[in-house]
């Protein structure tokens, strides 16, 4: 499965537009790049000196996980019990748990303690076939703790999937900011971002655009502040109340809008117009409970660059599956099966502005690959509740995890 094709976003009909091999082969060479594909004995007979690693399933490109809050301490079990005597995520938060508990819990954490947590949950990811990842800061909002999180993306970046750095200080308004937030942002703008920016810690800057978070005002500010300071742009936008988040995204050029279960039909037509990415994020609305789903079709069919991704974090959706995730894009979000292998390939890897060098099977790009163990590529949305992924090349270096090397997630 190359998923070949132009190295940006596909778009409408060009999303299910996909190219198998049958009895095909890669080269792979010493820099970890991908030199050729093709039919196995072409390939066999121009580069006679190439050591052969034989396969059997489907082999795809190395899945992209483009939005994750990897980087946490404990879980929030008591949050999914609540849930299920039918209290909701603003009371939860009101309450004292959701995104606030997660950021009392990693402003105590030593380096030392998340580096070590992340590193194991990284490797759950290699083992379910995710090569690149995403990776968020704000459970800390403040400037030492959004720091130190930052700092462990960078510690874990050695080993395991390629990671993409993000940003999120306006992830919620922190207790001491509670009745003041305009004050808060302004010391993102003021004094984190420079930080960050200074010690090159981020690539992206992201907020959480939803009402009774981050106005679409307060947003404006951090992004235009962000791109002042060289970062590119993404946006929680329109995740269980419409605000304008998607709109704001388009404006502003951001590399992707993310959630959208609520975006409005102007939110879609800009989406369509612009070069933004529309991250759906299923597992989520899944995991809370909701009824209701990004409308993945209707984003496809108005011409908008549709992606999945996991949301992993500890509150909303602590999973680690791709592949369930084009599960359920395609039982829940309507999605075809070939829509939903680009949108966790070609277009999350746009939507990390990385669409040039992963994503795809195709000479010149980055060696990631991850094989399945079925005989139709349409098995990958189809057996749930079970990993299928047998082997993970990262720039053409072996690295699926054993069983025993999976410890515990917290």
């Amino acid at each position: 499965m190359t998923c070949r094709g132009p190295a940006r976003a596909r778009r409408g009909a060009e999303q299910a537009d996909l190219e198998v091999l049958d009895h095909a082969a890669v080269l792979v060479t010493d820099a970890g790049a991908i030199g050729a594909v093709g039919p196995l004995a072409e390939l066999r007979q121009r580069d006679r000196g190439a050591r052969i690693h034989e396969i059997e399933g489907v082999l795809f490109p190395g899945f992209v996980d483009c939005h994750t809050h990897g980087v946490f301490g404990a879980a929030r079990t008591a949050d999914h019990e609540r849930r299920a005597r039918g209290i909701g995520y603003k009371a939860i938060a009101a309450a004292g748990g959701g995104i606030l508990a997660s950021v009392g819990d990693v402003r105590q954490r030593t380096e030392t303690d998340l580096i070590d947590l992340t590193r194991r949950r990284l490797q759950h990811l290699l083992a379910l076939g995710t090569t690149t990842v995403e990776v968020k800061s704000g459970y800390g909002l403040d400037l030492t703790t959004e720091l130190k999180q930052l700092r462990v993306i960078r510690a874990v970046a050695d080993v395991g999937p390629s990671l993409v750095p993000t940003f999120l200080g306006a992830h919620e308004v922190p207790l001491e900011y509670r009745d003041r937030p305009d004050e808060y942002v302004e010391l993102v703008t003021r004094k984190m971002l420079p930080a960050v920016a200074q010690q090159g810690l981020a690539r992206f800057c992201d907020i959480f655009c939803e009402p009774g978070v981050f106005t679409v005002a307060q947003s404006r500010r951090v992004l235009s502040a962000a791109v002042r300071h060289g970062f590119l742009l993404k946006i929680h936008a329109d995740e269980l109340d419409g605000s304008g988040g998607a709109e704001l995204a388009a404006e502003l050029g951001a590399v992707s809008a993310d959630h959208l279960a609520a975006v409005s039909d102007e939110g879609i037509a800009a989406l369509a117009r612009a070069s933004t990415v529309a991250v759906l994020l299923p597992g989520t609305m899944l995991f809370l409970g909701q009824r209701t789903q990004a409308p993945a079709r209707r984003l496809i069919e108005a011409g908008a660059a549709v992606a999945l991704a996991t949301d992993f974090n500890p509150g909303s959706s602590p999973g680690l599956s791709l592949p369930l995730m084009a599960t359920v894009g395609v039982s829940q979000l309507r999605m075809l099966p070939a829509e939903a292998v680009i949108a966790i390939t070609a277009n999350a890897a746009a939507a990390i502005g990385e669409a040039h060098t992963r994503g795809q099977i195709a000479p010149g790009f980055r060696a990631d690959l991850t094989l399945v163990s079925v005989r139709d590529w349409r098995e990958l949305m189809y057996w749930y509740g079970t990993n299928l992924v047998s082997e993970v090349w990262v720039q053409g270096t072996a690295c699926h995890p054993r069983e025993a090397d999976l410890h515990f997630l917290v």
